[in-house]
């Protein structure tokens, strides 16, 4: 009960922060990179974010739920080998990621609320872990595509340490955004695909449903997802 006490306080005072950062910034364009095809018939002015919370399967289901999130892509970065398969990214040894890209429309979320999402969807203070996944696989990181949003999520992070969010430092990766590999056809939409796969049922579905309920003001209608 202590424990979850604390997680709620931290929690809202990690929302307190990144409000006071001031959610209407929007984000600048940016270049053109290697990434996944969309769909069409999508707003202009499109923008990229990427982030590693943990198993993109979850960080993938939870971005997705969000209005103005038009795709997140499961795959990794921040590593040394091309074209890395996921038993390689799985070893330890490739320097990558596990992460998501994440298309969305500033016009309808912006970068810090995105921030806002990062920061209270998983423990950015344990290094190279999220709960029994371990490995530098498994690391917090945020990979900036330009520098406005180096600027925000590094003003976030001090912020967040300053304001005594967590009871312990955080360690977060802020990186610059390099070669983004998409993961294998499979990993994609995962959970959305697999709903009673043990790890999605046990592990995913309660957090997506407390991950919904903070942020039910953002999310995307039923509809959005027909």
């Amino acid at each position: 009960m202590v424990a979850s006490t604390l997680r709620q306080q931290a929690s809202t005072l990690a929302t307190t922060v990144l409000l006071a950062l001031g959610l209407s910034t929007k984000a600048q364009p940016v270049g053109q990179r290697k990434s996944t095809t969309m769909t069409t018939n999508q707003p202009e002015n499109l923008e990229k974010a990427t982030f590693g919370t943990g198993c993109f399967w979850c960080t993938e289901a939870l971005y997705e739920s969000l209005d103005g999130v038009i795709g997140a892509v499961s795959g990794y970065e921040g590593g040394q080998k091309p074209n890395p398969t996921y038993n390689e990214v799985c070893s330890g040894t490739t320097g990558h990621a596990e992460c998501v890209e994440v298309t969305y429309d500033p016009q309808k979320i912006t970068y810090p609320e995105l921030l806002e999402a990062f920061f209270r969807s998983h423990d950015p203070t344990t290094l190279n872990r999220q709960g029994a996944d371990v490995g530098t696989q498994y690391r917090s990181v945020i990979f900036y595509h330009n520098d406005e949003q180096k600027h925000l999520a590094e003003t976030a992070k001090t912020e967040l340490d300053k304001a005594g969010a967590y009871n312990n430092p955080i360690v977060t990766e802020i990186s610059a955004a390099e070669t983004f590999y998409p993961a294998e056809a499979y990993h994609q939409s995962y959970f959305a695909n697999n709903p009673n796969q043990g790890y999605c049922a046990f592990v995913i579905a309660p957090k997506l449903d407390k991950f919904k309920k903070v942020f039910k003001e953002k999310l995307k209608s039923e509809a959005s997802y027909s």
